[in-house]
């Protein structure tokens, strides 16, 4: 079954735009917003640990309730919120998106910064959505994937340029910093949607009902169960990525953005390389990812005390992360049936349950004595489970054609 970008009789948006660059670059800045808020937890671990009174196991769980508020906020606004004003609804998503950074770094205690981590993480899914269904409203006929993949670069070059940068920052200037960094690129955000995209129409056709039924489609809900369990490794890894790089490679504090900043690089690159393996096949591609990337995480456990040796091994985490995540989306597209919207925005889900599943094993792990390096052999059985789910749904596949 193949799939097409929505056309503007689908998603009642405009087929043009006055400044349709700048339209498109608004919606992308507030992917790169997201992205930056998203991984920067990780890159200052050790100083909100500190900043909150808690031990890094345990503030890695702000990382989990981020991503519990992506699992919550995904399928809850994209069923109640898509017959909105779609510009109008991308205000507001990162209006309070602004809001929950400033209240994260406003918070003086572990429990107040948990709960503002998962209310930050409310508006993430849905943007992505809604921005992906204007962008190619926006699009002539034969630009609509470009525009489509450009708000999504966002989030890629936001690993590559937003996490380092405000990694330094909080590294400077103090962890709350970051989170105030990230509320002004939330209200930049706001600011140009509301000046460069359009007032577009929601979806007067869409009902909670017919977007309930994606519920109910057994190979959806297995490829969001692939998903949640396969992404996890990466998770595992990256969420404790400033202690492995400083206290088991030994090296400086600084080369933490480095770090950070090749897990951009790494994202970039593999989701290069995901879209010419989509067209050899989706579902192979599924497969080899997912076992390329329980090796690479056999292969980070094994380097991660030889210092600058853990880079390349970082870099292919997130390459073989990027191909199995863009070919997660390609598959669901192609099993959500009607339900388009909600499809698109439970990817963001899944891969967020992935974050929370992830960095709490990992914190397990180590809290349990283990050491840095052992979450990355949770990653490699998280692989291992992946692949499991993505056999089950061929298997079921074949029985019932």
């Amino acid at each position: 079954m193949t799939t097409t970008a929505p056309t503007p009789a689908a998603t009642g948006e405009a087929t043009t735009a006055r400044h349709y660059r700048l339209a498109v670059l608004a919606l992308a800045l507030g992917g790169f917003a997201i992205g930056t808020t998203e991984f920067v937890t990780m890159g200052l671990l050790p100083q909100v640990a500190a900043g909150v009174g808690v031990s890094i196991p345990q503030a890695g769980h702000v990382i989990s309730a981020y991503a519990l508020g992506v699992v919550v906020g995904a399928p809850v606004i994209a069923i109640f919120g898509a017959r909105l004003p779609r510009r109008a609804l991308l205000v507001g998503l990162m209006a309070a998106y602004a809001v929950f950074n400033v209240l994260s770094a406003a918070a003086d205690s572990y429990g107040v910064l948990f709960a503002a981590r998962f209310l930050d993480g409310l508006p993430h899914g849905a943007y992505f959505g809604v921005a992906s269904l204007v962008a190619a409203g926006l699009a002539s006929p034969g630009r609509r994937g470009r525009a489509v993949a450009s708000v999504m670069l966002g989030l890629s070059v936001a690993n590559v340029v937003g996490v380092p940068a405000a990694t330094w920052l909080g590294q400077q200037v103090g962890w709350r910093a970051a989170y105030l960094s990230t509320a002004g690129l939330a209200l930049l955000t706001v600011l140009m949607v509301l000046v460069f995209v359009p007032r577009t129409p929601g979806d007067p056709e869409a009902t909670g009902r017919r977007e309930m039924l994606f519920f109910r489609n057994g190979q959806a809900m297995l490829t969001l169960l692939a998903g949640a369990v396969g992404f996890g490794g990466l998770f595992a890894v990256y969420s404790y990525i400033a202690p492995t790089v400083t206290d088991v490679a030994g090296l400086s504090e600084s080369a933490v953005p480095v770090f950070t900043a090749v897990f951009g690089v790494g994202m970039v690159a593999g989701t290069w390389l995901a879209g010419r393996l989509a067209e050899w096949s989706v579902f192979r591609t599924l497969i080899w990812s997912g076992a390329a990337s329980g090796l690479v995480m056999l292969l980070v456990w094994a380097v991660a005390p030889y210092g600058w040796w853990l880079m390349p091994a970082i870099f292919l985490v997130t390459a073989t992360g990027s191909v199995l995540v863009v070919n997660l989306q390609l598959r669901l597209m192609s099993v959500s049936g009607e339900a388009q919207t909600l499809g698109a925005a439970m990817n963001h889900a899944s891969l967020n349950i992935a974050n929370a599943l992830g960095a709490w094993l990992g914190g397990l792990v180590i809290a349990a004595g283990y050491g840095y390096r052992a979450p990355a052999l949770v990653g490699a059985a998280l692989s291992v489970a992946g692949i499991a789910v993505l056999l089950w749904s061929a298997a079921l596949h074949r029985r019932t054609g």
